[in-house]
């Protein structure tokens, strides 16, 4: 499995992100995470939508916690057709609290075997986290816009993302 030293810093620190670089044009890995509820669900579950995959460090961070919000309120502005999937390492049931205290989102854990985190290159080797990240993803499973965000603690580029998934839904 490759690794990338310095593919992300916690307050400027490197840190190695292990899996390869997911790129735009390319499908998005069909992996399983669990629900709120501890079941499987499959990626490949959402097509047919234009979706937002944004990986978050853990829900109980600020930066992590506006980062879900933001998305959420984004999408939730360009209709049935869109969907946000926030994905972490955080436990279902404390994804669940989460979303009981916040918002309905949908979030996704993937602490069971982080195969979400090799196959999207996020999983930070040193914590066993996930590195904060934005995809878009088009109807037919498609990437169509990355960004992986250098430093932990920076947000990313909002406008950006829910351009992309604006244009995707004209298409």
């Amino acid at each position: 499995m490759s690794e990338r030293l310095g593919g992300t810093t916690i307050k400027g620190k490197p840190l190695t992100l292990v899996g390869p670089e997911i790129h735009v044009g390319e499908p998005v890995p069909d992996i399983e995470v669990l629900d709120n509820n501890f079941l499987p669900v499959k990626l490949s579950a959402f097509k047919g939508k234009v979706c937002v995959i944004s990986t978050v460090y853990s829900l109980e961070t600020p930066v992590c916690d506006k980062q879900t919000h933001q998305f959420n309120e984004g999408i939730g502005k360009l209709g049935p057709n869109a969907i946000v999937l926030t994905v972490s390492m955080d436990l279902p049931f404390a994804q669940k609290r989460w979303c009981g205290a916040a918002a309905q989102v949908c979030t996704l854990s993937d602490y069971k075997d982080a195969n979400f985190g090799r196959a999207f290159g996020v999983l930070i080797k040193e914590s066993r986290m996930l590195a904060r990240a934005v995809f878009v993803v088009d109807k037919k499973g498609i990437v169509r816009y990355v960004q992986y965000v250098k430093e932990l603690t920076d947000h990313p580029d909002y406008d950006k993302a829910l351009s992309a998934v604006e244009k995707l839904l004209k298409e």
